[in-house]
């Protein structure tokens, strides 16, 4: 399975090599100032059953619980609570640019006490804040919990999170964040994927499309456009008329390997020198085999345990020195490790050395 699926992306790779793809500019870059900002809150979620912590190990617990209760008129002083149906939560969330006054966001919450599972709860009213700290929105709602938790005088069965869950469209917006986009006099695109080639393509395209240079590459992942000179009308207006424009992205050489899987995805620009590979795998097999000797019958003596110990080093078939010449392309290797019956995990290792070698031009990441 594992070899299957180093053959289908390399089949893959090499279909989508054929032809370069032109990619719109708002696929590549980010807009300066709009950007989404990220919310939290603590809050409580009641309605457990039997599920929530345990307040003698989780005293944050009653002490957030007390304050709501205060809050709606319940004098709860000197109480003691032993409820076994709340959980203190973290909620987080994410303001979207140009979210307004009224419109509603997903949040996730997540226990932080002791509470086994978060299934069937409600989540209480839980103001939520930015880095600023101010409140932006708050969230409440029933909470969609992923997994399953089920236990019996004997054994517990648990399948996924059941201590974490998401509530869709669980927060109203309050507060909007105060930025102006229509006072924008300058616009910054800002490459996902820095480069200098990619970055003068998009300069380029853009001034093609305004028939000026409104456009300037300021280093490998900003290019400022001046909005002035693009004719728009409002900075919106450009926005639009440049986020569809096509480019073609330049790609840096690159190799990715996941030693878990075994997965290995490359691009069609990595090249490698002249260098000669030899690999092979050695196994070492240690059994123990005691042997019981017992004295004759009527003989004086006692029984005994004599060790017996069988042990070797066998060598596995493996690639015999093997020369690739100068300028093959990774893929071409990869199809010949992989005709030749090299199990992913090898290929990896080769691959690696390969790049200590200094044959391997391209950057290797190992995940």
């Amino acid at each position: 399975m594992i070899r299957f699926a180093v053959s289908l992306c390399l089949a893959l790779m090499l279909a989508g090599a054929a032809q370069a793809q032109a990619v719109r500019i708002k696929d590549l870059v980010e807009v300066d100032g709009v950007r989404a900002n990220d919310l939290v809150g603590y809050g409580l979620v009641v309605g457990l059953n039997g599920t929530g912590d345990g307040l003698r190990n989780a005293p944050f617990t009653e002490e957030i619980m007390q304050n709501i209760l205060e809050r709606l008129g319940v004098n709860v002083t000197g109480e003691q609570f032993r409820p076994r149906n709340v959980a203190a939560v973290f909620v987080t969330g994410r303001l979207p640019p140009f979210a307004r006054s009224g419109s509603q966001i997903d949040v996730t919450v997540s226990a932080i006490g002791d509470a086994n599972s978060l299934l069937g709860g409600t989540l209480i009213m839980t103001p939520l804040n930015a880095a600023d700290g101010q409140i932006y929105a708050v969230a409440q709602g029933t909470v969609i919990a992923g997994g399953v938790d089920a236990a019996g005088d004997a054994a517990r069965v648990v399948q996924g999170v059941p201590t974490s869950g998401v509530i869709p469209a669980g927060a109203r917006i309050e507060r909007e964040v105060e930025f102006d986009f229509t006072q924008l006099s300058t616009l910054r695109l800002a490459l996902r994927e820095p480069d200098f080639t990619t970055a003068a393509r998009i300069e380029n395209a853009i001034n093609r499309r305004v028939g000026q240079p409104a456009a300037r590459m300021l280093d490998a992942g900003t290019i400022s456009v001046d909005l002035r000179r693009t004719g728009a009308g409002s900075p919106a207006r450009a926005v639009v008329a440049i986020e569809n424009l096509p480019v073609e992205p330049e790609r840096r050489a690159r190799v990715v390997v996941d030693q878990r899987s075994g997965t290995i995805v490359m691009g069609e620009d990595v090249r490698i020198s002249r260098v000669a590979v030899s690999q092979g795998n050695l196994t070492l097999r240690i059994e123990e085999n005691p042997i019981t000797v017992q004295p004759n019958p009527f003989a004086e003596g006692e029984t005994v345990v004599v060790p017996r110990t069988n042990a070797g080093i066998f060598e596995e078939p493996g690639i015999g020195l093997a020369e690739i010449p100068s300028g093959t392309s990774l893929s071409e290797v990869i199809a010949g490790l992989n005709a030749l019956g090299v199990s992913p995990r090898d290929m990896i290792d080769i691959l690696k050395s390969i790049k200590a070698a200094g044959a391997l031009h391209a950057e290797f990441v190992v995940m």
